[in-house]
């Protein structure tokens, strides 16, 4: 069993050259033999009012992110990612084939 601690880094991409937002993460990433995947952590620091607003509203537009492991610059794994009530963070590798796109509408005044 692999297994890798650290910094890492969550992206939420709009689009191909779009980041909304980023959010460094401390987490343990672990695959078994059989190359299942998966990582729990936190939010490597605590997040402010806007911060957590922004979170919010992404996790529940669509809770796929990049993941950058650490040492990586550059997002390597699309995850899905669920939060519990005490702040907890899993991380799933996405191989449901989710392409991460979502439909959204917004009402314009």
């Amino acid at each position: 069993m692999d297994r890798i601690a650290g910094r890492a880094r969550l992206e939420w991409w709009a689009n191909e050259a779009t980041c909304l937002e980023r959010y460094a993460v401390d987490i343990t990433a672990t695959a078994d033999p059989a190359d299942t995947w998966w990582a729990a952590g936190r939010h490597a620091e605590a997040l402010d009012a806007p911060q957590r607003e922004g979170w919010d509203f992404l996790m529940e537009m669509d809770p796929y992110f990049s993941l950058a492991l650490p040492g990586e610059e550059k997002p390597s794994l699309f995850v899905r990612v669920s939060e519990a009530q005490d702040g907890t963070l899993t991380l799933t590798e996405a191989l449901d084939g989710k392409d991460g796109s979502v439909d959204f509408t917004f009402d314009l005044p």
